[in-house]
């Protein structure tokens, strides 16, 4: 089943997935992002200026070859059925992914933000409902 963890409280979302993302990089996990198109387009974008001296290896499954995202430890994809593996899910957007069960690994980030927090609320009611167990990581005066 699912492992399934919030994070709540990220100050920026966007800023918040480059740290996890290279976190999860750096233990060898291969990570497909979900969520709405212009957050990913500018995640892509992020993730390539996050640090000048370090790389993140990704691709947007959207606009690069097959080979490529097979290649890829880090896609970002607008729907799971162009995802290459199925190891770590990060969803950034407000929907339940349609899928996410196939994964080992579910992390939903979540904002302060009171209409990003309802939806949450929601995704968080949906696996509780079918019985996933949900791991609660309050970020809280841990970014800056």
């Amino acid at each position: 089943m699912t492992e399934v963890a919030f994070h709540f409280n990220a100050p920026d979302k966007i800023g918040y997935a480059c740290r996890l993302l290279r976190k999860a990089r750096s233990r060898g996990s291969r990570v497909v992002v979900t969520g709405a198109d212009e957050l990913l387009r500018r995640l892509d974008v992020t993730l390539w200026t996050f640090e000048p001296l370090e790389f993140i290896p990704h691709c947007h499954a959207a606009t690069s070859t097959k080979d490529v995202v097979a290649a890829s430890p880090i896609v970002l994809a607008d729907g799971l059925a162009e995802a290459p593996h199925r190891e770590v899910l990060v969803n950034l957007g407000q929907p339940v992914p349609e899928g996410f069960e196939g994964f080992e690994r579910l992390i939903e980030v979540v904002t302060a933000d009171e209409a990003d927090r309802a939806d949450a609320r929601r995704r968080w009611k949906h696996y509780a409902d079918r019985g996933y167990s949900i791991q609660r990581h309050d970020l809280a005066g841990r970014e800056g």
